[in-house]
């Protein structure tokens, strides 16, 4: 009995050591809390690469009332603003599944001024996060932004329910200026847009 007994103490203390030792360990900045600003509803991230030495610009604007068919209750979700490698990027994250490519639509809408379906995008593979990569649809989505007060983003998928997400907008003009000052947002070249005129 001594001896189990014993051996439970000591599982008990090496235990306790590890979470101790753990807690004095920091993540490095750059992935665990790196500095911001805060915009309106935005908060402004100018990380710098370790490895290039290059900033990373990044505007997120976090919410918690995103709700899903399957969800029990409203959860975070966040629209990110950002540059991946020397390309702008949209980019939605959700605490729940909201689709894949193979049968899921993004549709979202700007205060009262027409609504945009069936949006070009990419479902990732965990199937919570949704980006916009297409630079022209990138541009239309970012113009609509600068002006406007209030963002609904729906998703409707066939494996993941129906999602919808409203999103408060103060603040940003300020916070689209930071997150692209790496890939400005000019319009694609003619040979892409005559690319994409010819698969239509």
């Amino acid at each position: 009995m001594r001896r189990v007994a014993f051996a439970m103490i000591t599982v008990l203390l090496c235990a306790s050591l590890g979470v101790v030792l753990g807690a004095c360990q920091m993540r490095d900045p750059y992935v665990a809390a790196p500095a911001t600003a805060t915009s309106g509803n935005w908060k402004i991230e100018r990380q710098v690469d370790r490895v290039t030495g290059v900033p990373v610009p990044s505007a997120t604007n976090i919410i918690n009332n995103a709700s899903n068919t399957f969800a029990e209750r409203p959860s975070l979700a966040s629209l990110q603003l950002t540059c991946f490698d020397g390309n702008p990027l949209v980019r939605f994250a959700f605490a729940f599944k909201v689709g894949t490519d193979t049968n899921s639509i993004l549709g979202y809408r700007f205060d009262e001024k027409p609504g945009h379906d069936n949006v070009a995008a990419r479902f990732l593979q965990e199937y919570r996060t949704v980006v916009i990569e297409d630079r022209a649809a990138i541009i239309t989505f970012v113009n609509e932004l600068a002006t406007s007060n209030t963002l609904v983003v729906r998703l409707r998928s066939l494996n993941a329910g129906r999602t919808i997400a409203d999103f408060k907008l103060e603040g940003a003009p300020a916070a689209i200026e930071a997150a692209f000052a790496g890939c400005p947002l000019t319009p694609p070249p003619q040979s892409e847009k005559k690319k994409r005129g010819a698969k239509a």
